[in-house]
């Protein structure tokens, strides 16, 4: 048989299908043979808007309320480790995760300034986020770091985020082209209505401080979830005093932020490397000799910008490539020999990871400028 019959005859096969076939068959009402017609009906997906999607428009996206959100009290501001070809190191991100997870870590921001999302395109930040709530979302709270200096990135960002399902969202206040405080509250309001809702103040990375008036202003918000806090302890006792909820973000201030000035807990750097001990100084209690024991550890981490020495000292683990997107680089030889003597301080077992601790010669790191 022809190509040519075979299509014809398969065109005619068509008409005995059933009502519930995609495409149909209508013949026409005319008894005159030679106007007899088929028309082609449109298949059921292209007429009805959204049939073949699982979520409609109008179901609830996302489901967690902004109470949940603020009972967090350790929040580990997660690695985002690479491969030699500085693509994300995924196996090594979820090992990770995984052992904030069994360590007792509450939530996890992702692509935060620890997670470098600074150096990550869009995609790869929604990409991430989406990732993590595939494989961790039921195990751990999800903080999508989808804040932006621009008021339109920062919407779209936080509505795809929420769309992959992220349980809350992280806002940093416009940095470097920096706004009027009537700007900054403009500026949270667009983005306030999408879901739970961590506003961070971090003057040293943005160049201005969010007053607490601005604060305030926005603290009807249902979806306020709280602040991140970079300005010490009494700003962070101004916000407790009136019931706003606020975690720390000075590793080094956390444990007395925490017991003497009612922060609910920390967003954490050291907790990637140490998160047991860090769960333990968040939800024990007072505890003033294990927060001397970990301070060395959280000033190491701070020598440079962050997160040049958290990079390091996970490299030295052994649980990620010793793998920098630039402009990081790994610090100096004599602070990564500093760094396995705090280890020894603190204690091997306590840290993540199951290798020795190591210096690492400098020519054992890939510095990667285009990925």
């Amino acid at each position: 048989m022809s190509v040519a019959c075979q299509q014809m005859s398969a065109f005619k096969s068509c008409t005995s299908w059933g009502n519930d076939s995609p495409f149909r068959l209508v013949r026409s009402n005319s008894t005159n043979t030679r106007n007899r017609s088929a028309r082609w009906a449109s298949p059921k997906a292209a007429v009805i808007p959204n049939f073949h999607l699982p979520m409609r428009s109008f179901e609830v996206k996302n489901r967690t309320s902004t109470d949940e959100i603020k009972s967090l009290r350790l929040i580990t501001a997660i690695k985002t480790p690479y491969l030699p070809d500085g693509r994300f190191d995924l196996e090594a991100y979820d090992a990770l995760v995984n052992m904030q997870i069994e360590n007792g870590a509450d939530g996890v921001i992702v692509g935060g300034t620890t997670g470098e999302g600074q150096l990550m395109s869009w995609d790869e930040h929604i990409m991430l986020i989406g990732h993590t709530i595939n494989c961790f979302g039921t195990s751990i709270k999800v903080i999508g770091n989808t804040g932006s200096n621009s008021t339109r990135e920062a919407i779209h960002a936080t509505e795809q985020g929420f769309a992959v399902g992220m349980h809350a969202a992280l806002h940093i206040n416009p940095y470097y082209g920096k706004t009027s405080l009537e700007g900054l509250i403009s500026h949270f309001k667009c983005v306030l209505p999408m879901g739970p809702t961590i506003i961070y103040n971090v003057p040293s990375r943005t160049g201005q401080d969010i007053p607490p008036t601005v604060i305030h202003s926005l603290s009807s918000n249902p979806n306020l979830a709280g602040i991140k806090e970079c300005m010490g302890h009494n700003r962070i006792q101004t916000y407790t005093q009136t019931n706003i909820t606020t975690w720390s973000g000075n590793d080094d201030e956390c444990h007395d932020s925490r017991w003497d000035h009612g922060a609910t807990g920390v967003i954490s750097v050291a907790s990637n490397l140490v998160p047991g001990l860090m769960q333990e100084l968040m939800f024990e209690g007072k505890n003033l000799s294990l927060n001397l024991k970990l301070l060395p550890l959280m000033k190491w981490l701070f020598c440079e910008p962050n997160p040049i020495g958290l990079n390091t000292a996970l490299a030295q683990l052994g649980v990620v490539r010793p793998i920098f997107r630039l402009p990081y680089v790994p610090l100096p030889l004599e602070k990564r020999v500093e760094f396995v003597e705090i280890v020894k301080g603190i204690g091997r077992e306590n840290f993540i990871g199951e290798k020795d601790v190591q210096v690492l010669d400098d020519d054992e790191f890939i510095l990667v400028g285009r990925y």
